[in-house]
């Protein structure tokens, strides 16, 4: 998957990705759907594993623009696994209480623990791209962020945390299409928000943001991934297989037993 790997102090130009790209897969749909659903009950074995030998942590973040599937994504990619060992925090618009302290005050108690997967739906990003694009605080606090951000997570890997990032790259036609459609829909129609439509007007903008949030940051310890996600089971399968690669690159090991269990008989 290293064609989705953004490498580290590379400039990343979003315009060069293209979002309806599909060359890592040659099936079809509904092969990639088969091969993602065989790739989440990998995924579960190794989460198993992953809580069994209680070693490792991993962090996985979302980022994306709206209606580019970060919840399907999510719900795809952790379907078999057991939630006893996955966490997901999702960072919406800060609190009060949130906002009277750093912005990196909320994310760091949803940080993974030793044997867990975390999951971030949305992310500390949130404050270098919405702030930035909203003029929510000035240039010069946020543009300090992006050092911030990755000493943070740098923090995280030395003290033992293996780190996945994906944007989800989706155009501004296959938007309009996902939004008509929650309109449409009444099942779907409470998703929808107006203001929703305040940011896509802002879409050079964010991709402005992303483009350097992801290219200052992305590091060898905290790699980014841009997926291609106009179509939701190619990128669902992307997500997948990147995730399954990462846990078995940790070489883990079931515990050892107690000794002496095999004169263990239960009456």
């Amino acid at each position: 998957m290293d064609r989705y790997r953004v490498t580290p102090g590379s400039t990343v130009n979003l315009a060069d990705h293209d979002p309806g790209d599909r060359s890592e897969f040659k099936g079809n749909k509904s092969a990639g759907k088969k091969r993602q659903a065989e790739l989440a009950g990998q995924l579960a074995d190794l989460q198993r594993l992953l809580w069994a030998e209680d070693k490792h942590k991993v962090l996985i973040v979302f980022q994306a623009m709206d209606t580019a599937g970060k919840d399907g994504t999510i719900r795809k990619l952790l379907a078999r696994t057991n939630p006893q060992g996955v966490k997901v925090a999702n960072f919406k618009k800060p609190t009060p209480k949130e906002l009277s302290h750093d912005y990196l005050w909320r994310v760091h108690p949803h940080a993974p623990a030793t044997g867990e997967i975390g999951v971030f739906n949305r992310s500390h990003y949130e404050d270098v791209l919405v702030v930035r694009v909203l003029d929510l605080v000035p240039e010069q606090r946020w543009s300090r962020r992006y050092e911030h951000i990755a000493d943070f997570e740098q923090l995280l890997a030395d003290e033992g945390t293996t780190i996945i990032k994906f944007y989800l790259h989706i155009d501004l036609d296959t938007q309009k299409e996902r939004l008509q459609a929650r309109l449409d829909d009444p099942e779907k129609r409470w998703k929808f928000n107006v203001g929703d439509l305040d940011h896509r007007g802002l879409w050079p903008e964010y991709m402005a943001a992303y483009e350097a949030a992801i290219s200052k940051t992305s590091t060898e310890d905290a790699p980014w991934y841009v997926i291609p996600s106009n179509r939701k089971w190619y990128r669902n399968l992307m997500v997948t297989q990147i995730v399954v690669d990462t846990l078995r690159g940790l070489d883990m090991e079931w515990p050892e037993p107690e000794e002496g269990l095999d004169d263990v008989v239960i009456d």
